[in-house]
């Protein structure tokens, strides 16, 4: 649109009436105006866009610190329940009394451990 009206401004034709000229600037003005606030309203576009997308990642981190969290509250008993698993004979702790109380104690205390943990460094 500032293309086809600058022609016009400056184009010298017999067609074109003498008096028309001044109108052919003032839209020309008006043209180059509109396309200054729509440039500016683009910026505000992308910036609004950025820290949209900026807020989302944000998001997804805190949720993937949360995971993380949770995975290695959950990787303690797993692994010891995975070496107790595996059956071996010579285990002081499987011939007591009181062996399981304390493997299930344990396990108890370190999830305990690992969640306030993290709930002080507000992963969970």
């Amino acid at each position: 649109m500032m293309e086809v009206c600058g022609r016009l401004v400056h184009l010298e034709t017999p067609c074109l009436d003498a008096n028309a000229r001044p109108y052919f600037q003032d839209v020309l003005d008006h043209v180059r105006r509109v396309e200054a606030m729509v440039n500016s309203l683009r910026d505000v576009l992308t910036s609004v866009f950025e820290v949209s997308n900026l807020l989302e990642q944000q998001r997804q981190s805190a949720i993937t610190r949360q995971l993380a969290a949770w995975a290695a509250i959950l990787a303690v008993p797993t692994a010891i329940a995975g070496i107790y698993g595996m059956n071996f004979e010579n285990m002081p702790e499987l011939k007591t009394q009181y062996g399981y109380f304390v493997v299930v104690g344990v396990i108890a205390l370190l999830c305990a451990v690992l969640y306030v943990r993290f709930k002080r460094a507000r992963w969970l």
